[in-house]
């Protein structure tokens, strides 16, 4: 039968009718920007070859590898004001050590400017929106970079240590810390032995924060995972909601909340995302931002199934027969729902649920 669309096609037009409810706007951008732009921030691209070319004016060009620095680019700081954007773009990637060239397509959203605390919620509740619209069980994963850098801070280890950590954190690897750390890896240690549940999680950190000399700093991103956690408490998401602080980027151009969606049937992160006021400082704007990327092809493996035959029914006619009713049977076919391939010959690539034979205005020899 006729399919118009794809699993992950249908997926990615309900993820644009959801961003544009809120009053996202469509950010379109070409397959090549200058490569200048992204080797300045190698790092955010967290191990991806970049892929360069020159254009015939002698400029060295990059296939994009990512959506988000050309977004920053484009912004202008502006007092009070807030760009909202989407985007459904295909990025070109080449894992380091590789030659294959990789076209991923992803779509996603910014909120770039004046973030204030609803802005936050409201990019978290489109994150977890955009993964309930995939018809599967889901569970999006938030921590607080504020805290974990935070505490890491605290420990004054060295640059190279703080990136030890950070990798230990996001494996979990709690034997390495009490190695690094010895102990003082016990509040590091706390962080990722919390109990996922948001309402628990939040009040084992207040104890935590009554117990233990902390910060200004760690207080304060506390107390804005909590203020976060109270307005998003009544939405129908929030029992997908997890707190997990092994949920880190990279310290140096992430600051506030973190988050990474997941849904049943691909074993891997389908969506990341987070604040990054520290990237924006280093291309130079004064603004916040917080936005996600969700990886469409990933979806693909579960949302576009696969048929096993290329048309429901195969034609074969023959030097003579009347083009005219060649073309009205394909058309009465097409309008029972079934995908018609009309043919002089089986092609040995194709593969044909019914072959048959046309004969007059209809056909015959189904086989």
């Amino acid at each position: 039968m006729i399919n118009p669309l794809k699993g992950s096609e249908t997926a990615v037009f309900r993820l644009r009718s959801l961003y544009e409810s809120k009053g996202y706007l469509h950010f379109k951008m070409s397959k090549f920007e200058e490569y200048d732009i992204y080797a300045e921030n190698k790092d955010f691209l967290a191990g991806e070859n970049i892929i360069t070319f020159t254009d015939t004016d002698g400029r060295l060009m990059a296939l994009k590898p990512d959506v988000t620095i050309s977004i920053i680019r484009n912004f202008r700081d502006s007092d009070g004001v807030t760009e909202k954007l989407y985007y459904n773009e295909n990025v070109y990637r080449s894992a380091l050590g590789s030659h294959e060239i990789k076209e991923l397509m992803q779509s996603g959203l910014e909120c770039i400017g004046d973030i204030d605390t609803y802005n936050t919620c409201e990019v978290i509740s489109m994150a977890a929106m955009s993964l309930g619209s995939f018809e599967r069980e889901c569970v999006l994963d938030i921590s607080h970079m504020g805290i974990i850098s935070g505490v890491i801070d605290s420990l004054n280890v060295s640059d190279f240590v703080k990136k030890e950590l950070i990798r230990c954190v996001g494996a979990k690897n709690t034997h390495e810390i009490r190695e690094l750390l010895g102990d003082k890896a016990d509040c590091l240690i706390s962080l990722l032995n919390l109990d996922p549940d948001p309402d628990k999680a939040v009040a084992a950190l207040e104890g935590l924060a009554g117990s233990r000399s902390l910060s200004a700093g760690i207080l304060e991103s506390i107390g804005e995972l909590k203020s976060i956690l109270d307005v998003l408490k009544n939405e129908e998401f929030y029992k997908n909601l997890r707190i997990d602080f092994s949920v880190v980027q990279d310290i140096t151009y992430y600051n506030g909340i973190v988050f990474q969606g997941f849904i049943n049937g691909i074993p891997e992160k389908i969506l990341t995302g987070g604040r990054y006021d520290l990237l924006m400082r280093r291309m130079g704007k004064k603004g916040g931002a917080i936005g996600f990327g969700i990886n469409i092809d990933l979806l693909e493996r579960v949302l576009d199934k696969p048929d096993e035959f290329d048309a429901d029914i195969a034609v074969i006619y023959h030097d003579g027969d009347d083009p005219g009713a060649l073309v009205r049977l394909s058309e009465r076919l097409c309008r029972q729902g079934l995908r018609v391939a009309m043919i002089r010959k089986p092609s040995e690539r194709a593969k044909y649920r019914h072959v048959v034979h046309f004969g007059g205005e209809g056909y015959s020899d189904v086989r």
